[in-house]
C-alpha cells in the first residue's frame, strides 16, 4: 500500500514491514522487485524514451508468459510467478503498474484533476489491490476503502516531491488548477512560493486529507499485524500533511519527511486507534 515515507526509488511501497506476518514478507519483496524494476525502467539512467517503453513492454510479455503457463526466462519472473499461483493473485494490478510506468515516460503534464486520478488508480492503487489479496481482504468495501487511500498517498506524494518530479520534466499537479491560481512553470523552476503558491498548496492537502480519511476506516476493518500496519501508513500521511500545512506548502525549502520522532508518534496513534 503507497506510503509517503521518503525514500529515494518506488516509494510506495512497505517493504516486507517487520510489522507484517513473516508469511507476507517473502511474497511481498517479491512483488517490490517487480515495481522497483520497473520504475527504474521509467526514470533511471539516460536512455532514450523508446528504450525504456521497450524495457517496458518486455515486463508485459514475461506477465503475458505468467498469464499462459509459459516458460519463463528471468529469476524476477519465475518468483513473481510462484508467488501469483500460491496466493491466488490476479495479474490486472501488475499490468496497470506497468501502463503507470509507460505514462511517466510519455506523459509530463496532467490538464486537470481528473487524469491525475487516473494516473493514480495504475500507479497506486494496484499496490493496495495486491496487498489485500495477500491477506485474503479483498472485499469490494475493502477495495474501495483501499483505492482512496493509495490515491491520496500518492497525491501527498506529489505534493512532497514537486521539486524533484519538475527535475525529471514531470508536472503532476492539475494545470487548470495551477492556473486558477495564477501559478506556472516558470515559478516551479524557480523553487518560487510565493504569490498565490500557499492557498494553492493548502487546496491540494485539504483535498488529499479528505481523500486519506474516506479510505481510514480500513485500518479498523483489518485485524491484527496488518490493521496495525494500515494505521501507520494512514498516520504517516497524515503527518505529511500536517507537515504540509506548517510549511505553507513550501516544498522547495522544506520537504517534509517523516523523521525518528514522527515514527514514534505514528506508533502510538496507530496502537491507541485499534
Amino acid at each position: 500500500m503507497p506510503g509517503p515515507y521518503a525514500i529515494d526509488h518506488y516509494e510506495n511501497f512497505p517493504v516486507a514491514s517487520i510489522l507484517l506476518p513473516q508469511r507476507l514478507r517473502r511474497p511481498i519483496s517479491v512483488i517490490y522487485r517487480f515495481a522497483r524494476q520497473a520504475d527504474d525502467f521509467a526514470d533511471e539512467g539516460d536512455f532514450a524514451d523508446a528504450s525504456r517503453l521497450q524495457s517496458l513492454a518486455d515486463f508485459r510479455r514475461e506477465l503475458d508468459d505468467i498469464a499462459n503457463g509459459s516458460p519463463l526466462s528471468t529469476p524476477l519472473f519465475r518468483d513473481l510467478a510462484d508467488v501469483v499461483r500460491q496466493h491466488g493473485l490476479p495479474l490486472r494490478p501488475f499490468y496497470d503498474l506497468l501502463d503507470a510506468f509507460s505514462q511517466d515516460v510519455a506523459k509530463k503534464r496532467y490538464a486537470h484533476f481528473g487524469e491525475v486520478m487516473t494516473y493514480c488508480r495504475r500507479s497506486a492503487n494496484p499496490v493496495g489491490r495486491l496487498l489485500l489479496h495477500l491477506y485474503g481482504e479483498a472485499s469490494p468495501r475493502n477495495l474501495a476503502y483501499s483505492n482512496a487511500i493509495c490515491s491520496a498517498l500518492q497525491l501527498i506524494n506529489f505534493l512532497q516531491d514537486v521539486a524533484i518530479d519538475y527535475g525529471k520534466g514531470r508536472i503532476y499537479l492539475p494545470q487548470d488548477e495551477m492556473a486558477r491560481y495564477g501559478i506556472d512553470e516558470a515559478q516551479i523552476a524557480r523553487g518560487d512560493s510565493g504569490g498565490l503558491w500557499r492557498p494553492f498548496m493548502q487546496f491540494q492537502v485539504a483535498r488529499s486529507h479528505r481523500l486519506l480519511r474516506a479510505g481510514a476506516p480500513l485500518g479498523k476493518a483489518l485485524r491484527g499485524r496488518i490493521g496495525l500496519e494500515m494505521r501507520m501508513i494512514i498516520a504517516g500521511g497524515e503527518t505529511i500533511l500536517r507537515k504540509l500545512r506548517h510549511c505553507g506548502g513550501d516544498v522547495f525549502r522544506q520537504r517534509p519527511v517523516l523523521r525518528p520522532a514522527d515514527w514514534l508518534a505514528m506508533a502510538y496513534r496507530a496502537v491507541r486507534a485499534a
